[in-house]
C-alpha cells in the first residue's frame, strides 16, 4: 500500500489524531510500522500532516488503536481518563512484561464501566445497592482465622452449601460464591483475558459495590480467588493479583488474603474434624491421594488444600515448596480453559453475574430502558440473543 500526496487545502482527516491515537494505545512509531511494513518515518509523516494513509489504511490504524475511526476527524482528543492506579500483586517476575500495561490497564477500566453502569442501573429501578455491613471491614492486624469465620457467618455460606455438593456439581461452587457475595453488595464479574497478563483476579475497592474480577480457572482455583480478591475489600485494598512467590511473604496484604481465602474455604474446626487433630510436629509429606481426598471433601484444589495443611501445622512447608509447588505450577501453566457454554447468553450472565444481569433484565422488563440500552449494558449486538438470554434468566 502506497502513501497519498498530501493536498494541504483539503485535509480528509486530523493527523494530530493519529499520533494521539498511536500513544494513547501505548504504540511506538516503530510497533505501527512493523505492521504496516512501513518504516517509522512513514507512519510520522500521516501524524505531521506531510502525507496521508488511504482510507483503507486509517482502518487499519484505527482497529490496531482500538479507536473509533470516526474519532479521527475531530479537533482535538476526547477527554478519556485513565482509570486510578491499582496496587500490583503480580509477584512472579515473568508475569511482569511491561509490552501489556495497557492492555491490564484496559481490563480495568472495562470493569469500572461494568460498576458504573451497575449503579446506574440501580438508580434507573430506583434501588439503592446493597451495603456492606461495617462488621465486615477489618485490617491485616486482625487475625484472618477468627475475620474469615464472622464473613463465613455474615454472607450464609453454610457447611451444607460446601459440602453438600456432589462430585459432579463441584463446578458450582464459584457462582455459589459469587451469588453470596452479589447478596451482600459485591458486583462479581469474570473476563478470561486476564489470564493471559498472568492476572488471577483483580479488586476494586471503591464503595458502594466494590467489585471483584476473576478469570478463566479451574473451579476449585476460581472459588479461591474469588474469596481472596472478597479479603481484599474487607482490608479496603485494591488490587491486581497472581501466582504466588516465596515473595509475597514480604506483601502482608496478599498474606492476609491468602490465608483468609483458606480458613473461609477450609476452617480449621472442619479440617480437624476430617483429619484429626494436627500432629506435635509436621509430617515430612502427605500421599497424593490422601491431599486428593481431603481437597475433594472441600470442593477445593489440591494446591490450595496443602497450602492450608502447611499453615495448620499438619504438613511440613519444605514440602510444599521443594516438591508439590513447581508440580502445582507446571499443571497450571498446561491448564487448558473452559468451553463456551451451550446457550450462547449463558457467557455474558456469567461474565457480568447474576447482580448485573438481573438489574439489566429488571430495568429493560419495566420499560426503564430501551432495547438497545439492555443490549448495550449487555456488551449484545444482536437483539434475538438478548431476547433469548431474558428467557433463559426469566425462565419464560
Amino acid at each position: 500500500m502506497g502513501v497519498s500526496a498530501h493536498n494541504s487545502d483539503d485535509p480528509w482527516l486530523n493527523p494530530e489524531m493519529l499520533e494521539w491515537a498511536r500513544e494513547w494505545r501505548g504504540l511506538t512509531l516503530d510497533d505501527v510500522a512493523e505492521k504496516f511494513k512501513k518504516t517509522p518515518d512513514q507512519i510520522r509523516a500521516w501524524e505531521l500532516n506531510e502525507a496521508s494513509p488511504t482510507v483503507k489504511q486509517a482502518r487499519r490504524l484505527a482497529e490496531l488503536y482500538h479507536r473509533a475511526f470516526s474519532e479521527f476527524f475531530l479537533p482535538s482528543p476526547p477527554d478519556i481518563p485513565k482509570p486510578k492506579a491499582l496496587p500490583d500483586f503480580r509477584l512472579h517476575k515473568d508475569v511482569l512484561d511491561a509490552s501489556h500495561e495497557w492492555e491490564v490497564e484496559q481490563l480495568q477500566q472495562w470493569a469500572e464501566t461494568q460498576r458504573e453502569s451497575a449503579l446506574d442501573l440501580f438508580q434507573e429501578i430506583g434501588e439503592r445497592p446493597p451495603q456492606i455491613d461495617a462488621d465486615l471491614f477489618f485490617s491485616v492486624k486482625n487475625d484472618p482465622e477468627e475475620a474469615a469465620m464472622v464473613a463465613r457467618g455474615k454472607v450464609k455460606f453454610s457447611k451444607d452449601d460446601q459440602f453438600g455438593l456432589k462430585k459432579a456439581q463441584a463446578y458450582t461452587l464459584p457462582n455459589i460464591l459469587r451469588a453470596k457475595l452479589e447478596a451482600i453488595g459485591v458486583l462479581t464479574l469474570r473476563h478470561s483475558q486476564l489470564k493471559d497478563y498472568g492476572i488471577r483476579g483483580m479488586c476494586i475497592a471503591e464503595f458502594p459495590l466494590p467489585t471483584i474480577v476473576i478469570t478463566k480457572e479451574s473451579a476449585t482455583a476460581q472459588a479461591f480467588t474469588v474469596i481472596h480478591e472478597f479479603a481484599h475489600i474487607l482490608l479496603k485494598a485494591s488490587g491486581v493479583t497472581g501466582p504466588r512467590s516465596k515473595d509475597y511473604d514480604n506483601v502482608p496484604e496478599e498474606r492476609w488474603c491468602d490465608r483468609f481465602a483458606a480458613a473461609f474455604l477450609m476452617p480449621k474446626t472442619l479440617v480437624e474434624d476430617a483429619l484429626g487433630k494436627k500432629p506435635g510436629k509436621p509430617k515430612s509429606g502427605i500421599s497424593d491421594e490422601d491431599l486428593e481426598a481431603a481437597a475433594n471433601l472441600f470442593r477445593v484444589s489440591p494446591h490450595a488444600m496443602l497450602v492450608r495443611l502447611v499453615h495448620l501445622g499438619f504438613v511440613a512447608a519444605k514440602y510444599y515448596w521443594g516438591v508439590k509447588k513447581p508440580q502445582f505450577d507446571e499443571q497450571e501453566r498446561s491448564e487448558k480453559s473452559f468451553g463456551r457454554p451451550k446457550f450462547y447468553g449463558t457467557r455474558y450472565q456469567s461474565q457480568l453475574g447474576d447482580m448485573y444481569t438481573g438489574l439489566v433484565m429488571e430495568a429493560w422488563s419495566s420499560g426503564r430502558i430501551t432495547n438497545h440500552n439492555a443490549a448495550e449494558y449487555m456488551g449484545i449486538k444482536n437483539l434475538k440473543h438478548l431476547n433469548d438470554i431474558r428467557r433463559e434468566y426469566l425462565g419464560e
